[in-house]
């Protein structure tokens, strides 16, 4: 009688399978393996399939973290948000330190070269800010606004964020310049510090506000890109893009520039607190509208538009 060799849909596992004279073929602990095996290739995507699909985001799962993100940061307490602004708001004040050492070298900032030599380190406070994931005002500025836009939140709750990560920011860069100042003889960057405001307080407030806009705007694409890849080289790259356009253009951040206005003021005798108030309001009113007009209304905008 002629054998029976193939292995059937649905193997009895408790006797294995067997031939016509009822002698097993197949070993029964084989059949059970094939079978785990058949359930892993089910349940697991494979390695190199699952690194492509996850090279960068589509625009929606982006969206959708982004608005994610903005609900988790709109819940935190008070307590947890003031703290955290304060910690990015003293972290930010490496790069103060790095531009203030940087003009001190170069002089002179509407020169073109010395405008690169300080772009080049101006990205180096902003990336460990971010890294660390602290709450720095300009990063957070779209990203609560997307759940405002998706009707998942309230204005309130929004405005409530931006108040405490502001205040938070500038206490920490207060306390941050202070600490600058204290150390400028070690670090030798009184000269630089000066330049930098004093070529931020020669611009008038509507120019203010126009580079505030500009440099809010970058700030929101920077957080945006790092949501859209995994990488963390990636999300490095792109705060230093970001933050190096910034600081080439000459454009205003309000808590960089809180600082570099700050350390100024306390290392020299030429800046007034009557003068810095005005200057660092306009920029944060620029901020915020480059951040939730350009960036986050159009890309909830165009995104849903995109999904109807």
């Amino acid at each position: 009688m002629k054998e029976n060799n193939e292995l059937p849909d649905s193997p009895d596992t408790s006797k294995g399978i067997l031939s016509a004279d009822g002698q097993p073929l197949i070993d029964e602990k084989l059949v059970e393996r094939a079978r785990e095996r058949q359930k892993e290739s089910s349940n697991y995507v494979s390695v190199i399939v699952k690194r492509t699909d996850e090279t960068f985001r589509h625009p929606d799962d982006i969206l959708e973290k982004a608005i994610e993100e903005g609900m988790e940061q709109l819940s935190r307490p008070n307590l947890s948000l003031l703290l955290s602004s304060i910690a990015a708001g003293m972290i930010i004040c490496f790069t103060v330190m790095a531009v203030g050492v940087m003009a001190s070298i170069v002089g002179d900032l509407s020169v073109g070269f010395n405008r690169v030599m300080v772009a080049l380190v101006y990205p180096m406070g902003f990336v460990l800010c971010i890294l660390s994931r602290t709450q720095l005002f300009t990063e957070h500025t779209a990203t609560a606004f997307y759940p405002i836009l998706d009707k998942r939140a309230s204005i309130n709750m929004m405005l409530r964020l931006w108040g405490i990560v502001i205040f938070g920011n500038l206490i920490g860069g207060l306390i941050s310049s202070g600490l600058l100042a204290a150390a400028d003889s070690v670090i030798h960057a009184k000269a630089g510090y000066l330049i930098i405001a004093q070529h931020m307080m020669s611009f008038s407030y509507l120019s203010l506000l126009v580079s505030a806009i500009l440099a809010g705007w970058l700030m929101a694409l920077g957080a945006w890109t790092i949501l859209s890849t995994y990488s963390t080289i990636s999300q490095i790259l792109c705060i230093y893009i970001v933050t190096f356009v910034i600081g080439l253009g000459g454009l205003h951040h309000s808590i960089a520039g809180s600082v570099e206005l700050f350390v100024a003021y306390f290392t020299s005798d030429e800046l007034f607190l009557s003068d810095i108030g005005p200057t660092i309001l306009v920029i944060l009113i620029g901020n915020a509208i480059g951040g939730s007009v350009f960036v986050a209304l159009l890309n909830h905008g165009h995104i849903r538009a995109l999904n109807k």
